[in-house]
């Protein structure tokens, strides 16, 4: 008891000091924001895969839309996760720095300039996406749902970026319990709101895409008033939300790569499934099965990365740049845990779980041999995502881009018609092309992260931990 009193004492002094992370024990204060973390992206999970699981009890076509909505949906959360890491990463920086104004500041310029960025790219998808979805294939069925669920997404879109940003001011402070909360909630919310919708209402697949926007709509209130109670934009007025040039400049660069690699990886979810399309709507609806899984897996990661990406930015902007290949080691170390811990299961009784969602023969089998093959790929996500949280933190977010193209775009080209057509592995092929695709991908990343380490680590010891710009003082990068 006495052990287990002193480690819970860590634990809540960790975060304290109005979230500073720059001093005290690593280990506690990562698992202090990586828990409520991951169970909100627990709920978040649940919540899609309750859409899932509406879909696939209205028709396999319905289940076909949802997937084939992945790509135009990932393009829409590309303005959302870019700009929210990145100004994240900043707001935690100055945090490290000590420039309260500063973070404040940057939080209500990202605020407007999310908002402004995806309302205005919601308008060419929202007009170009029956085409779109066309060429994804899965038949006219799965298209028309898919058009159905997307075309009301889009209006809602500056929901889904206004939510995601306030967050990342939270974050930056190591406050991960607001938004934990907001996800909880709005999966029961989502569990009523679904059925009502989309059975009692009649709207079909229609239901599941205006429950997700009423649902976000409500987020962003909560999220806020708990903005405002915690003090985030305190002193600021109306000038510091008129578009500022110079921070939006600073906003872009931070984030451009952050959105570009989220945009990759939608372009990257539009080739996975041209490729997958071409073997039948039932293999697209195993594929959107088994990706629910997945997710449900990574979910205790998506904390670490979460936590990690927050101390990172903290310490960076402090100077205390020995904290940062600590934590990465430890949340390394964490991931491989969670890894074997949580896919073991998976491998073995995947076929029960694809089957939740759908009991057709051929879902199952297409389903249950992604998650099988995957088990091989896994851990290499955990390097990936884990680098980029350096990267970003580090305010170099640049090779992020360039390795989601090769990663979503370049290296699929060649190797999924490689594996599915020439050697005739067929479906089986994309998913052993992913395995061939994200290792590689992986190493690199893990390799140039550790590179940039080191840079800051004599950068530091040379250098002022801090630099004038203007008018105020910036960590270096």
């Amino acid at each position: 008891m006495i052990g287990k009193t002193k480690y819970t004492s860590q634990m809540s002094k960790a975060v304290s000091n109005n979230g500073n992370l720059t001093d005290g024990p690593i280990v506690p204060a990562l698992v202090q924001m990586a828990l409520p973390a991951s169970i909100g992206y627990f709920f978040n999970t649940m919540y899609n895969a309750v859409d899932t699981y509406w879909a696939g009890a209205l028709s396999t076509d319905s289940l076909a839309g949802l997937s084939l909505s992945f790509p135009a949906f990932g393009v829409l959360l590309s303005i959302a996760i870019g700009v929210s890491s990145g100004s994240g990463a900043l707001v935690s920086n100055y945090l490290g720095a000590k420039n309260e104004t500063m973070a404040r500041r940057i939080l209500a310029q990202a605020l407007v300039f999310a908002t402004l960025l995806s309302s205005i790219l919601a308008v060419p998808l929202f007009i170009f996406l029956e085409p779109i979805l066309g060429i994804l294939g899965g038949g006219p069925g799965a298209q028309a749902e898919g058009l159905a669920y997307v075309q009301i997404v889009l209006l809602g879109s500056p929901f889904f970026v206004l939510n995601s940003v306030w967050n990342s001011g939270l974050q930056a402070r190591g406050d991960t319990k607001t938004y934990r909360n907001i996800l909880i909630v709005s999966f029961f919310m989502n569990l009523a709101l679904d059925p009502l919708f989309m059975f009692t209402f009649g709207m079909g697949v229609r239901g599941v895409a205006l429950a997700t926007v009423l649902v976000q709509a409500g987020g962003i209130w909560y999220i806020a008033r708990r903005g405002r109670t915690l003090g985030i934009l305190k002193d600021l007025t109306f000038q510091d939300f008129k578009p500022n040039w110079a921070l939006y400049k600073e906003i872009a660069e931070q984030s451009l790569p952050g959105i570009l690699n989220f945009f990759t990886m939608a372009i990257g979810s539009f080739v996975i499934t041209s490729y997958i399309g071409a073997f039948g709507t039932s293999a697209i609806a195993g594929y959107g099965a088994s990706i629910r899984v997945e997710q449900i897996a990574l979910i205790p990661t998506i904390g670490l990365n979460i936590a990690l990406a927050t101390m990172v930015g903290q310490s960076n902007g402090a100077g205390k740049i020995e904290r940062i290949g600590q934590a990465y080691k430890v949340t390394l170390l964490m991931g491989l845990a969670i890894f074997v811990g949580v896919y073991t299961p998976i491998f073995f009784f995947g076929h029960y779980l694809v089957r939740f969602f759908n009991e057709e023969a051929r879902v199952i089998e297409v389903g249950t041999a992604y998650l099988q093959i995957q088990s091989v790929t896994f851990f290499s996500y955990i390097i990936l995502f884990q680098a980029n949280s350096i990267l970003q933190g580090l305010k170099r977010p640049g090779a992020i881009l360039w390795i989601g193209l090769f990663r979503q775009v370049a290296a699929p080209l060649l190797v999924f018609p490689f594996l599915a057509y020439t050697l005739g592995m067929e479906v089986n092929g994309v998913w052993w092309g992913l395995v061939v695709v994200n290792w590689s991908a992986a190493a690199f990343t893990w390799w140039w992260s550790w590179r940039l380490i080191h840079q800051r680590e004599k950068q530091v010891k040379t250098l002022e931990p801090t630099v004038e710009l203007g008018e105020v003082s910036q960590p270096t990068a």
